[in-house]
């Protein structure tokens, strides 16, 4: 799952990045709000968390921002603002939760789960398409009720696949959702992970669209 992080403090973006990596989240991390709004008007993020002080541009203004250009990515407000009218404003201008620092790495992890389980309409950490199922918190998938062992890579492959059943997603997409910065991708990086699922699961489950993408259990486009 790739997030952006926007902090200005180094000692304390450096921290979250660290602990949410630890938690499996693909972390890109910005210093100020002009680099924090360009990167999620270009980038394909699942959520952010945003902190309010940034230099440059203020978090606030940044929302307003997003939203305005119909920007929906969901967005984690932390801050060290604790006045309500602050947290008011906040929520207002689009942020789909709001933390006050300090706050604990693994609360931060549920909470950006929570966030992008409700922006794809989903009301638990359990994803099931037909016998798949993959239980997010837990980073655990079966099929058919047996337990299926997945690298870290196959996992978030295989979730965004579950997360947008029915879409087809092309190589490009996928590697944005794989990799944060700093990543050296080979060109083929996608293609191998998809022939390890193929094996470790059926090999009709994630399906190829000619010249498009991959899409999973999805009968009713073209399929090689």
């Amino acid at each position: 799952m790739r997030i952006l992080l926007a902090e200005d403090d180094p000692m304390l973006g450096d921290g979250l990045r660290a602990g949410l990596r630890q938690q499996n989240f693909q972390v890109d991390w910005v210093r100020d709000g002009m680099a924090a709004e360009r990167e999620l008007c270009s980038g394909d993020y699942q959520a952010a968390v945003l902190d309010l002080g940034l230099p440059l541009k203020d978090g606030i203004d940044v929302l307003q921002a997003l939203r305005s250009k119909k920007i929906a990515t969901p967005v984690l407000v932390l801050t060290a603002r604790d006045a309500v009218p602050d947290r008011i404003k906040g929520l207002d201008m689009g942020a789909d939760d709001y933390v006050l620092k300090p706050v604990d790495l693994f609360e931060l992890g549920a909470r950006l789960r929570s966030l992008v389980r409700r922006a794809h309409g989903q009301a638990q950490d359990l994803l099931t398409c037909g016998g798949l199922q993959m239980n997010r918190a837990a980073r655990l998938v079966t099929l058919d009720g047996q337990t299926v062992a997945l690298s870290t890579r196959e996992f978030d492959l295989l979730h965004a696949l579950m997360l947008n059943t029915g879409r087809v997603l092309s190589r490009e997409q996928l590697e944005q959702q794989l990799y944060s910065w700093g990543y050296e991708v080979e060109s083929n990086a996608v293609e191998v992970h998809i022939h390890h699922l193929r094996k470790k699961l059926r090999a009709d489950v994630i399906q190829t669209v000619r010249g498009v993408g991959y899409t999973l259990l999805h009968p009713k486009v073209p399929t090689e």
